[in-house]
């Protein structure tokens, strides 16, 4: 065969698809005061690039005979100044020179000022000293009065009232860029560039400098209005422009005089400062937003205290009592958007905790297991997270769609939650005691006494050493396993009906480990609560909890009692997952592998989300949906030839 008949011949690659994240620009427009903002910007700087091009009078053009004229008088769009000047030819004029002037000082001041910054951070010691102490000097004197005392020395003039300008805003930059300068100073792939052996001043450029041109140029935009301003201020006190050459600032000093007889002289230039001004600040704001990675994934609108609600309107009844279950969740479905996108994080869970018990609820990172503990008290992020169907009932309440005050109500009180990690959970400017009585005045009337008493007695109840001294420590004063009994503490602080556990043993040592279980389990069974624990580890799972339910791209594939689930798995995930388990007293038993990668939850598989992975698929487990049918009355199983049966 010839290499174009085989090419010819040769399947078609794959057309790569396109992300759906929406593009910067995309971003940029659905924030609508930094769109309105950018758009009077480019408005205002595309009448002052053809203000040459016009055809206008001349702005230093004097005609006493038609001096003050109103606006719309013949010949003068927007009337005439004192000494007959046409005011909207000035205006564009003066606006040039004014955003010229503005842009110039803020590039003087960020360049001289992230550079003092940068070195002074970077180095340290005797450099940072120095020229610090310099900024110090600087910043020792009110702003204003210093540049009108750099201008007096210089002599009236545009270009020194930008030096003065520019030269008082330095210590601005130079503080903002240090702070962050010395934060990466000491970073990891830093103390690797030095080892690699680049130079200083290659880290500086290659290094440092990509780290911190977001914060330079975040801020840029948002000081920049600010020198249009200050600019504006000198000219106004005639320290600025100088006749025949006007700015807006000058031009305001000038119709100062005659604010009762001709208002427009004044008022034309001070509401053209206003718009320039305003539109830099909100551009300046969109920048900083877009530049934050954190607010990107939505439309650059901060999180919401509480998820949003899109489920259908059938759903939106009211919620009968499920027989006696503590907890009840009906075919629950939490989806990310983000652009056209749609990841379907909690794609119709169902299970339900009774009185007492403790459910377990394991799979792979990204299976959906935090994501569903987060949607039954709406913490998920909003945007962009959303719950788009089901219903999880709390003895027989429905909690999707309270407002903030009945959800506030409810966490804390009669469902605790314990994070992963409690030193970025505990608030690190409040001690342990503080935080633990906020918790329990937030839902009971104590005293902030009482409180505290109270928590020194939770502390107690953790086994948590001379708990009285303790409680007077601040998270960072704590071991990972003293801070994770705090965090348990303050869950049991008002007897919950429900604790919500997420992994709250993964950052510890297997001893502490033991320790944080067997006491979270001691201290459950003594409240009488019920528990939802949501671990990867299968040696947790038979030590606490009395079921488990197995997740999968945000599915849940089987839930059965424990000791079924794990003596005979049913479905070949969790058989699996179980494999990958080593087990003392087998030291010849191998160890199995899952191969491949989960799906990504925007582009999940017809059928059986496994099947790509399953070394038991058929090609009927990739049509069609497959239901969670039960083996028996406790167990069920997502799989249409379940390994049990099977076997």
């Amino acid at each position: 065969m010839s290499g174009a008949q085989a090419a010819a011949g040769a399947p078609a690659p794959a057309a790569k698809r396109r992300s759906g994240r929406p593009s910067a620009l995309s971003l940029f427009a659905r924030n609508q005061l930094a769109a309105f903002g950018a758009g009077l910007l480019l408005v205002i700087l595309l009448l002052v690039l053809l203000t040459p091009l016009l055809p206008l009078p001349d702005p230093a053009a004097t005609d006493p005979v038609n001096r003050l004229l109103r606006p719309l008088a013949e010949g003068h769009l927007l009337g005439s100044d004192h000494l007959g000047r046409d005011i909207f030819s000035r205006l564009l004029w003066g606006t040039g020179v004014s955003l010229l002037v503005g842009l110039s000082a803020t590039s003087v001041a960020a360049i001289f000022g992230s550079t003092i910054g940068i070195l002074a951070g970077y180095f340290g010691g005797r450099a940072d000293t120095l020229l610090m102490r310099g900024i110090d000097m600087l910043m020792a004197f009110p702003y204003i009065l210093l540049a009108l005392a750099i201008v007096a020395a210089l002599g009236p003039g545009l270009l020194n009232a930008l030096f003065a300008i520019a030269i008082v805003n330095i210590p601005f930059f130079a503080r903002n860029i240090r702070g962050v300068t010395l934060g990466l100073a000491n970073r990891e792939f830093i103390d690797a560039a030095r080892l690699s052996g680049k130079s200083n001043v290659s880290i500086l450029l290659t290094e440092v400098l990509p780290n911190v041109l977001p914060v330079i140029v975040i801020t840029v935009s948002t000081t920049v209005g600010w020198m249009i301003l200050e600019t504006a201020g000198l000219s106004f006190l005639g320290l600025g422009a100088q006749p025949p050459a006007a700015d807006l600032g000058s031009m305001l000093g000038e119709g100062r005089k005659l604010l009762i007889t001709a208002p427009h002289v004044s008022v034309i230039p001070g509401v053209m400062i206003f718009l320039v001004v305003m539109s830099i600040n909100l551009l300046g704001d969109g920048i900083r937003d877009l530049l934050d990675p954190r607010l990107k994934s939505g439309a650059l609108a901060r999180p919401a205290p509480f998820t949003a609600v899109d489920r259908p309107v059938s759903q939106l009844a009211a919620a009968s009592i499920q027989d006696d279950s503590v907890l009840a969740v009906e075919d629950l479905r939490t989806q990310f958007r983000i652009g056209s996108d749609v990841y379907r994080a909690v794609d119709g869970v169902s299970f339900d905790i009774q009185p007492h018990e403790c459910l377990g609820l394991v799979g792979e990172s990204g299976s959906g297991k935090s994501v569903t503990a987060l949607s039954l008290l709406g913490l998920v992020a909003t945007p962009p997270g959303r719950i788009v169907g089901g219903r999880v009932l709390l003895q027989g309440r429905d909690l999707i769609g309270l407002d903030a005050a009945g959800l506030r109500a409810i966490r804390g009180d009669q469902v605790a939650y314990i994070f992963q990690d409690p030193l970025t959970t505990l608030h690190p400017l409040f001690s342990i005691g503080d935080q633990i009585a906020e918790a329990i005045r937030c839902h009971r009337p104590l005293s902030y006494k009482e409180a505290w008493a109270a928590a020194v007695t939770l502390l107690d109840s953790v086994r948590i050493p001379n708990a009285a001294g303790r409680a007077a420590a601040y998270p960072h004063e704590l071991s990972g396993g003293m801070r994770q009994r705090v965090s348990i503490a303050m869950a049991l602080a008002n007897d919950p009906t429900l604790l919500i556990a997420d992994e709250p043993t993964t950052a510890l040592d297997v001893t502490v480990q033991a320790q944080v279980l067997k006491l979270l389990d001691q201290l459950r069974s003594r409240s009488g609560a019920s528990l939802l624990f949501i671990t990867h580890d299968f040696g947790v799972v038979s030590e606490v909890c009395h079921r488990v339910a197995v997740m999968y791209a945000g599915r849940i594939v089987e839930i059965g009692p424990t000791e079924d689930v794990l003596s005979a798995p049913a479905h070949p995930y969790t058989e699996r997952l179980i494999a990958c388990v080593p087990r003392l007293g087998e030291p010849g038993r191998r160890l199995e592998a899952i191969a491949g990668l989960p799906p990504a939850v925007n582009h999940l598989p017809p059928g059986c989300a496994f099947a790509e992975r399953c070394p038991h698929a058929e090609d009927a487990c990739r049509a069609g949906e497959i239901s969670l049918d039960g083996l028996n009355d406790r167990h069920l199983v997502r799989c249409i030839k379940p390994r049990r049966a099977a076997s």
